[in-house]
Formats: C-alpha cells, sequence, structure tokens
C-alpha cells in the first residue's frame, strides 16, 4: 500500500532542483480513416547535462533506434505506511498525470500519420494545425494514468545515493549511456576523462557539480508532491530524517512497534536514537512520537549534512 511510489518521490525531487528539464518529445499518430489521435511513448533526449537526466536516470530504445540507458545513482523506495496500522487508503479513485504542461514551450509534440498498421511521416506543423482546428482537438503535454488511490497516515521511505555514479557517466560502448553526439558535447563542455569502479567514464565539471549539490540537498529534504490541481495540495510535514552510510542502522531508526498491551491491536511510531545515525527531528514529532524533542532548524542541518557528505566524495 504505497502512498507514493519511488519514481513519484525522486520526480517531486527533481522538480525541487528549480533547474532547466531536458526536453521531452511527446509522439502521436493519427489514424486518417477513424481521425482518432493514439498517444505512443514519450522520447527522452538522454542528454546528462540537463540535472533531470543526470540524476533521474533516462532509457530510449525501440525499433530502428540505438539503445541507451543510465541508471539513476538515486535509488528510493515507495513511500509507505510507517506500519500497516498507521496508515490507511482512502476512496474514491482519481487520475494522475505524466505533465509537461507548466513549460510548454521546452517539450516537442510529433505527430504522425497512420492508416491501419502502416505509419506514414510526420506531419508538418500546417497539417497538424489543420488537423486540430477541423476536429477541435488539442494534444497537451501530458501522459494520463488512471485510477489512482490516496493515502493518509504515518509514511517512510529509504534513499540510497550512490556517490560513485552520482556525477560520472559511463563510457561504455557495449550497454551505452550516451549517444555519440551527447558524449562530444560532454566532451566540449569540459566533462573530463575519469575511471570509477564500473570502468571508464567521464565525469561531470566541479563547477556544475557545486551548482548541483546544494540544489540537490534541498530538493531530498524539502521535496513536495506537486500538481497542477490544487485540490490535491498536501504540506506533507516532516516528523524526522535519518543519515547514515550503513543502511542496516537506516532501517530501524524510524519505525513503528506493535503493542501487546491493549486489547485492540495498535502500534506506536519509534524514532530510535540509538541507531549509528544523524537524527534530525522537527517540532512536529511531538505530535506523533511519545517523548520526541525537535528543533526548528533540523532540516536545514540535514540540508548541511547530504550537502558535506556529497561534496567530500573524490568524484575526480
Amino acid at each position: 500500500m504505497a502512498y507514493s511510489s519511488g519514481q513519484q518521490i525522486k520526480r517531486s525531487i527533481l522538480e525541487g532542483l528549480n533547474m532547466p528539464f531536458a526536453a521531452i518529445t511527446f509522439n502521436w499518430e493519427i489514424d486518417k480513416e477513424k481521425k482518432k489521435a493514439n498517444q505512443k511513448e514519450p522520447h527522452s533526449p538522454c542528454d546528462p547535462t540537463y540535472a533531470d537526466q543526470l540524476l533521474g536516470g533516462y532509457m530510449k530504445a525501440g525499433a530502428n533506434i540505438m539503445a541507451v540507458k543510465r541508471r539513476s545513482p538515486l535509488s528510493i523506495s515507495s513511500m509507505r505506511p510507517l506500519n500497516p496500522l498507521l496508515g490507511g487508503i482512502a476512496s474514491p479513485t482519481e487520475n494522475i498525470s505524466f505533465d509537461r504542461t507548466s513549460h510548454t514551450g521546452s517539450h516537442k509534440v510529433k505527430v504522425h500519420w497512420t492508416a491501419g498498421k502502416e505509419r506514414g511521416p510526420e506531419l508538418s506543423e500546417e497539417e497538424l494545425d489543420e488537423w486540430l482546428t477541423s476536429n477541435m482537438r488539442t494534444l497537451p503535454n501530458r501522459a494520463f494514468i488512471q485510477d489512482q488511490t490516496r493515502a493518509s497516515g504515518l509514511f517512510v521511505y529509504d534513499m540510497a545515493i550512490d556517490l560513485r555514479t552520482l556525477f560520472c557517466v559511463s563510457t561504455n560502448k557495449y550497454e551505452p549511456e550516451l549517444y555519440p553526439e551527447i558524449e562530444a558535447k560532454l566532451r566540449d563542455e569540459g566533462w573530463k576523462e575519469g575511471k570509477n569502479i564500473f570502468g571508464n567514464c567521464l565525469v561531470c565539471p566541479k563547477e556544475r557539480r557545486e551548482e548541483i549539490i546544494p540544489a540537490l540537498a534541498k530538493a531530498i529534504i524539502n521535496w513536495r508532491i506537486t500538481t497542477n490541481q490544487s485540490r490535491t495540495f498536501d504540506p506533507m510535514g516532516i516528523v524526522a530524517i535519518v543519515i547514515s552510510d550503513n543502511a542496516n542502522q537506516i532501517t530501524y531508526a524510524i519505525r513503528g512497534d506493535l503493542r501487546d498491551d491493549m486489547e485492540k491491536r495498535l502500534a506506536t511510531p519509534v524514532i530510535d536514537l540509538s541507531a549509528k545515525a544523524d537524527f534530525f527531528v522537527t517540532p512536529t514529532a511531538g505530535s506523533y512520537v511519545p517523548g520526541a524533542i525537535g528543533s526548528a532548524d533540523a532540516l536545514e542541518k540535514a540540508e548541511e549534512k547530504l550537502v558535506k557528505l556529497m561534496a567530500a566524495y573524490p568524484y575526480d
């Protein structure tokens, strides 16, 4: 019963960077006979000079297309109830969207004619304008995902940041992460030859890293589920954050313990300060966790800790 998938969390963090997104191509086909528009898979430029591509990863594959894939250095779990007894699903269902309408000018809509199973050429701007007008249609930079549910309660998610690949892009030709023209672009923009545990790579310039690291730390701490529909706004108050280089310590640092002293099954949220990790507890914790004491600057200190850890890694 995930409140939000890891992909949704990552998307919200990338939006929180406040940096330009790479232009996505939205592909459509129009059936000449049925006069019906069908949406196909959106295409990414696979260009890590954009922060959302460098940090979020990408994949592009298909017929007559060279396949490239970069795994995101951010591994994010779903946001899930702290304990099954501390969260629940609300009804009814609602629709969500993969939405780029807020930056319409940055993204392209590509439309092809189709006749039966045959795919024709791409429509020119004039042909597309005429079709949209005569059929009173729009083709927005948006893909709908239907019948999603909403949840409430106390939730937790985990994130691992792979510093080895955070600012390094592989130059392996057998499982490529880069198109040749994009690799040439990176070299022209100052990306240097390097080598990590996975092999040869290109390393993001120091000036660019120093721009991204504070923005990423801020986005990780302060991300929110964003939407263009105000009715779904949720401030999502943070109770506590735990940072460690040991995943085993993280798993029990914030948890929900079952109570066996009650007739009805109940669970109590716990912030276990015995874990070997850095704790950042907000004043909100006192509303949910018995005995918890928070500080007003907890989130700022968590942000500073992340910046320190990411900046200290020897990427070069």
